[in-house]
């Protein structure tokens, strides 16, 4: 089953486009250079050679010691490894090899060659996916599809130990943890084929820095314990103990390259000869406590030759003498040095409850579903957030079958930056305005342009500098859009349909607070990692009425008028418009979304997300060209109506300066 990038469309594996939308399944855009003829199967762009494929990390594991790779004993000079249907005994891996039989995971670096006196147990490299628009059984079974992809050859129970880990921690949503994309087994061999984060930042790099702060480095330690405590259940507390293991993303949160479970019997690699014996003084040869999580910071202090800070060294020695047991305990000590250090008042770590967070080993478990029901719903960490970065771009596009466009948008910021040696301090300010007009041509236009500008003269008077604005201030400034177009209309002495109006809806930003207001059906829409994509606005219309009556959404929508609207501006007085006005934080990377109903028609942003908003989270991928795949995307599956959008990604960071 192939499944179109653009629409996620299921298409059978003999298709050359998607019958759905016509999208090619066997070639490919270049991102760099816009070519479009690039086979899927290509590392690298044949036109300017940037890497454009499909890479992710595999890791070949053996589950037991002393027995040689692959089926029977038998190997070739590099050993033999199992694919998703059985390679023979004599093949050979190389630069050039595949993973797999189907020739799917095309190694990018040679396997390490096996010696007489060494034996590979534990082997990581990247891989292109030669197939990557080809679901693997693995998303399958994470997608919730029908098991008519689980052949007898990779059905549930071929899934490899290791595998079921990641399966586990990633139903959990833990964006720490690398995403699981394919694995297999065959005899004794496990391979797992997970996200590339063989790119990311190593912590240690970041962490002898002069410019990161000590209470940045407290945060890290924190995430460490929330991430032991989701480890400990599934014995996977080792991929914490190897310092090239711990990773950070772009916007320097702690991530694990992989995991290591302590049943598989993985080595863990030393990243030097000069460092090894740092590494391994880091692994205990018992079993695992929290002493071994204080090793860990002493090795991070020790290799950044970074001066340890005022009460973490007792904290280390309580840890080191066993004074400090639970996870519990460690939080509670860590909460105590962030106030001491910073004095952030609410912006510091949350209170501890030993009963919810304390975790003890368990044994090793088989199915995923047990290793679930054993994960602690950890409570993450809440430090005083503040803004990172606020970037923004719209567009509005007349659509395919209106020969005029009724919609208008504003966007003002304005971004203050601060950034001394050992401090940033970034301060935005944004007012965000989407209007569809109505009332034909020459009338809905004017009514949106006119509610636009009034918004922003309003507040360019009345917006107080670091402070975002009441709701009453904002409820006077619809009013006051509301009257300008109802004035017009009483002087044109417009009636009946012919009097002009428009829709609303308008988003406000100071640093990480927000706030929203909307009349009619131009809605706001809320994208996180966490929680994916939410509607914040709830149109004004008819359907929409009703149900808050009471009555079903099926009969409430079947009505002929069910998506006439209820409020608009400019049509009547103030008296018949109630504008909704709401508040939120951005306390977490955000992607915020102002959409006319010619792009919110028909689900068509509940259907694409994933393809087209979700990417966007990412501060490497280009804001403008969002919005522009979001307009041809409108075009494509609507058309009938004005497209417009408006698109503010706001990226977070704990607050850590004093």
């Amino acid at each position: 089953m192939l499944i179109c990038p653009q629409c996620k469309f299921e298409n059978p594996n003999s298709n050359k486009f998607c019958q759905n939308c016509g999208t090619s399944l066997t070639h490919k855009v270049c991102p760099e250079c816009s070519t479009d003829d690039v086979p899927v199967n290509a590392l690298r762009c044949h036109n300017c050679g940037t890497e454009c494929g499909t890479v992710f990390w595999a890791i070949i594991a053996k589950e037991t010691t002393g027995e040689a790779l692959g089926d029977e004993g038998d190997q070739g000079d590099e050993g033999v490894i199992s694919g998703s249907s059985p390679l023979s005994s004599s093949s050979q891996i190389g630069l050039d090899s595949y993973l797999d039989s189907q020739e799917r995971y095309q190694l990018l670096e040679p396997l390490p060659a096996q010696t007489e006196t060494a034996t590979i147990t534990d082997v990581g490299v990247k891989v292109l996916d030669c197939q990557p628009y080809q679901i693997s059984p693995i998303e399958a079974i994470l997608a919730g599809q029908q098991s008519d992809l689980l052949t007898p050859s990779v059905e549930a129970s071929a899934i490899p130990p290791l595998a079921q880990v990641y399966i586990a921690l990633q139903s959990q949503g833990l964006r720490e943890i690398p995403p699981i994309h394919d694995a297999w087994q065959q005899g004794d061999i496990q391979v797992v084929i997970i996200e590339d984060r063989s790119h990311w930042q190593h912590l240690l790099d970041l962490w002898q820095e002069e410019t990161t702060s000590s209470l940045e480095i407290l945060h890290w330690c924190y995430q460490m314990t929330q991430l032991w405590a989701v480890l400990e259940p599934v014995n996977s507390c080792q991929s914490l103990l190897d310092l090239s293991n711990l990773r950070l993303d772009e916007d320097q949160t702690l991530g694990l390259q992989r995991l290591y479970v302590e049943s598989s019997n993985s080595q863990l690699p030393a990243e030097s000869p000069e460092d090894a014996q740092d590494q391994t003084s880091v692994i205990p040869d018992q079993p695992l406590t929290i002493q071994a999580l204080g090793r860990v910071w002493q090795a991070l202090f020790k290799q950044s030759q970074r001066t340890q800070f005022g009460s973490v060294v007792q904290m280390l020695g309580d840890l080191d003498a066993g004074k400090i047991q639970t996870i519990a305990q460690l939080r509670s000590r860590l909460e105590e040095i962030s106030i001491e250090l910073e004095a952030l008042g609410t912006a510091t770590l949350p209170p501890i409850n030993d009963e919810n967070t304390a975790v003890s080993t368990i044994p090793q478990l088989d199915q995923p579903e047990e290793i679930i029901s054993k994960i602690d719903d950890m409570q993450t960490v809440v430090l005083g957030m503040q803004l990172n970065s606020l970037e923004d771009a719209g567009c509005t596009d007349v659509g395919h079958q209106r020969d005029h466009n009724e919609d208008y948008f504003g966007i003002e910021t304005k971004i203050h930056k601060l950034q001394l040696p050992k401090s940033r301090v970034l301060q935005g300010h944004g007012l965000y305005i989407l209007c569809d007009g109505m009332g034909g041509h020459a009338g809905g236009e004017i009514a949106s342009q006119l509610a636009v500008n009034t918004l922003r003269e309003y507040f360019q008077e009345h917006w107080i500098a670091n402070q975002l604005p009441t709701e009453d201030s904002i409820r006077e400034a619809v009013y006051l859009a509301n009257e300008a177009i109802y004035k017009l209309n009483q002087q044109d002495a417009r009636s009946g349909v012919g009097r002009m109006g428009t829709t609303l809806v308008m988003l406000l930003i100071e640093d990480t607070q927000a706030a929203v207001a909307h009349v009619g059906d131009s809605r706001l829409y809320r994208l996180t990692r966490k929680r994916g994509l939410e509607q914040v606005t709830v149109d004004h219309e008819v359907g929409q009425r009703e149900i808050t009556r009471g009555v079903e959404a099926s009969i409430a929508y079947a009505r002929p008028d069910a998506y006439q609207l209820t409020q608009a501006l400019g049509p009547r007085d103030e008296n018949s418009i109630n504008p909704d006005v709401g508040f939120f934080d951005i306390n977490e990377d955000t992607l915020l979304l102002l959409a006319s109903d010619g792009l919110s028609d028909n689900d068509l942003l509940e259907t694409h997300w994933q393809t087209h908003l979700e990417p966007l989270l990412s501060s490497g991928v280009n804001l403008e060209q969002g919005v522009t795949d979001l307009i041809d995307l409108a075009n494509q599956h609507n058309g009938h109506d004005n497209i417009t959008a408006i698109l503010i990604r706001a990226k977070v960071r704990p607050n850590l300066e004093s």
